[in-house]
């Protein structure tokens, strides 16, 4: 595993890291499996593990107090989010702060997640919706503020709102935020133009959520699949977009050097940015784990296969969670 610097914050962290949504929010979980993931990722190297009190409200990080409980090894960066309020993703400019981030509620989440973790304190505490038209309300940078002082957490980060990776600017100016994570990969390129060098000269670290695209740049995924009742890919992938995505994945593959495929090309793709901190795709599995964590071997995709991938960029505009 190679390790990469978290911003101003100077963890060493994994290049790869684990985000448990998964495990808590998609059909087809199996609470065991998930352990057995977690436990294989630490085991692997894998220091950096993503959740969210709103990811089966809780339960992904119960799964990981239960792994944490018994592992004798290092202690993992380990990273949640505060749900708004309103539960309303993605935030809306016309959403008042007070209806998704009152102070009372900051506090009185990143307490619930600390009880859920297990933990006194919390490395990474994140915003899990945000737009920059609360940025200049000082409310939510006291209440983030005293939770570092007072030692309940030792970074805060805000999860951008998908396809609107500028939509932190005027929060991460602040000066307090120490952590954007975005959507990147090999569709989703915007984030290079503006956030990654605003990010630079902030010293922000930046972690890369969604490197497959929610499933499709594994190569997986078929024309007419669906998912159970309430399983959130239902609202992503309808029947258009489905078919959209899979004929643009097939523009991919021909452009995979050979003996990669999809899934490591996507991870590759995501790690080739030096401003890239961690990324963290979905692992439920102990084979997951391992597939993805091979990727991490300080090999880079070269020149030319950059080049290709770049041909892929698809700017979407449509804001869903």
């Amino acid at each position: 595993m190679k390790y990469r610097r978290f911003g101003r914050l100077g963890w060493q962290v994994a290049e790869i890291g684990l985000g448990t949504w998964g495990m808590g929010g998609w059909s087809g979980s199996d609470d065991d499996a998930s352990r057995a993931a977690l436990r294989r990722a630490l085991e692997s190297g894998c220091n950096f593990l993503d959740t969210a009190l709103a990811y089966g409200n809780g339960r992904s990080e119960q799964l990981i107090r239960d792994v944490l409980a018994d592992w004798q090894g290092p202690a993992p960066v380990v990273a949640t989010k505060i749900p708004p309020k309103n539960l309303k993703w993605p935030a809306r400019d016309t959403t008042p702060l007070a209806d998704a981030f009152p102070p009372d509620h900051i506090r009185a989440s990143t307490e619930r997640s600390l009880r859920n973790l297990g933990l006194n304190r919390v490395d990474l505490q994140q915003f899990h919706v945000w737009t920059d038209a609360w940025a200049e309300d000082d409310s939510w940078v006291r209440a983030a503020s005293a939770l570092k002082e007072e030692g309940l957490v030792r970074g805060i980060g805000i999860s951008v709102n998908r396809w609107e990776p500028m939509n932190v600017a005027k929060a991460l100016r602040t000066g307090v935020i120490d952590a954007v994570q975005v959507v990147y990969n090999i569709f989703d390129q915007a984030p290079e133009d503006e956030l990654f060098p605003l990010c630079e000269a902030l010293d922000v670290a930046v972690i890369a959520r969604v490197p497959f695209d929610e499933g499709s740049l594994t190569g997986a995924l078929k024309v007419g699949a669906t998912w159970p009742a309430g399983d959130w890919r239902n609202v992503y992938f309808t029947p258009d977009n489905l078919r959209e995505t899979l004929a643009r994945v097939d523009r991919i593959r021909p452009d995979a050097p050979g003996g990669m495929d999809l899934a490591e090309l996507a991870l590759r793709f995501t790690l080739h940015h030096p401003r890239m901190s961690t990324v963290i795709p979905g692992m439920r599995t102990a084979a997951h784990v391992d597939r993805n964590v091979a990727a991490s071997d300080g090999r880079p995709l070269d020149a030319g296969c950059l080049t290709a991938l770049r041909r892929h960029r698809w700017d979407r505009t449509t804001v869903i969670p």
